[in-house]
């Protein structure tokens, strides 16, 4: 009789180092990261080893190396052409507190010349308010390709496109979120992403121990990126409370605190009326924390362009004020 042992799989040695015991497991390194995933991207893996390598990082928390290595083997991967873009702004939590006035932030950035690219991983949260659903109503391209980025980006300076679209294999990750009934690390991953080379990527954490994790990754990819505890996770700043920035450029990192832009805060909406939204950028309506939310938002993009904070505030509220001459 003769006995034969399977062979094992090229992919477990990533699997068996998050998951060898409290002693014997540890994080990956930024190579291992980068192999590990280059070969989920690859489709190289089985879909139960895929299961496995994401819970094991969600309960052990990525590291820095690990999101740097994962980042790498996505861009190497990325067939984009040369687009000039000023921020990069990804966009995959949703709204459920306030309304997305981020999108307002942007809109006004991109009237006033900046080159701003959202991206977004799908409706994956239900009671959430995403960035996809308000391109119609906020005249905000919504790109099928990279073509129609360029192009909207020429006429508008400002352009969404689902991740979908360019990376699928990363948007079927986050959609094994009903799955799972977790969140994984891939999250976090698209936030970093900045697929144009953007010359400033904003990235909003809402837990603040991810928050340093996200600096020192983008430092380790040589990334110029501010991150930020945005409301609701999206990159927003809550003008009722103080916010802390954690930039990084040319591989080194700074911190800032912004004061809360509002001496008191403000009443949370019963419920969130969209339309109340358009009306405030069409001037029909005011809403006191909403545009104090753009106008900080809009500082923070200017802040990542190399404004200082005085600088970057004042010339906010001015754009703001002017947005319709």
């Amino acid at each position: 009789m003769t006995i034969t042992t399977q062979e094992e799989h090229l992919f477990a040695c990533f699997i068996r180092i998050l998951g060898k015991g409290k002693r014997g497991a540890r994080s990956l390194t930024q190579e291992e990261s980068r192999k590990a995933m280059g070969m989920l991207l690859d489709g190289k893996v089985e879909e139960a080893q895929l299961g496995a390598f994401l819970m094991l990082l969600r309960h052990k928390e990525e590291s820095a190396e690990e999101l740097a290595g994962f980042t790498e083997a996505v861009r190497e991967r990325l067939q984009t052409p040369s687009i000039a873009v000023d921020l990069d702004w990804p966009s995959y939590a949703g709204k459920k507190r306030h309304l997305p006035w981020y999108l307002l932030a942007a809109k006004c950035l991109a009237r006033n010349g900046v080159r701003i690219l959202l991206h977004g991983g799908g409706m994956h949260t239900a009671g959430r308010i995403y960035t996809e659903q308000q391109l119609d109503l906020l005249e905000i391209p919504d790109c099928q390709d990279w073509q129609m980025v360029a192009n909207a980006l020429d006429k508008n300076h400002l352009a969404f496109i689902s991740l979908g679209i360019w990376m699928p294999r990363l948007q079927e990750m986050i959609g094994l979120r009903q799955l799972f009934g977790l969140r994984s690390p891939i999250h976090s991953l698209a936030r970093m992403l900045n697929p144009l080379s953007a010359r400033c990527t904003l990235q909003s954490i809402f837990h603040p121990g991810y928050q340093p994790v996200h600096q020192e990754a983008s430092r380790l990819l040589g990334d110029t990126a501010i991150v930020i505890k945005g409301e609701g996770g999206e990159i927003e700043i809550n003008p009722d409370t103080d916010s802390l920035l954690l930039g990084t450029e040319r591989g080194q990192t700074w911190t800032e605190e912004w004061k809360a832009l509002s001496e008191q805060r403000h009443v949370k909406p019963e419920m969130l009326d969209l339309q109340h939204l358009l009306a405030v950028w069409n001037g029909r309506k005011a809403d006191a924390y909403g545009e104090l939310a753009v106008i900080g938002t809009m500082a923070l993009g200017l802040r990542g362009l190399g404004y200082p904070r005085e600088q970057a505030l004042e010339t906010s509220q001015g754009w703001w004020q002017q947005r319709h001459r």
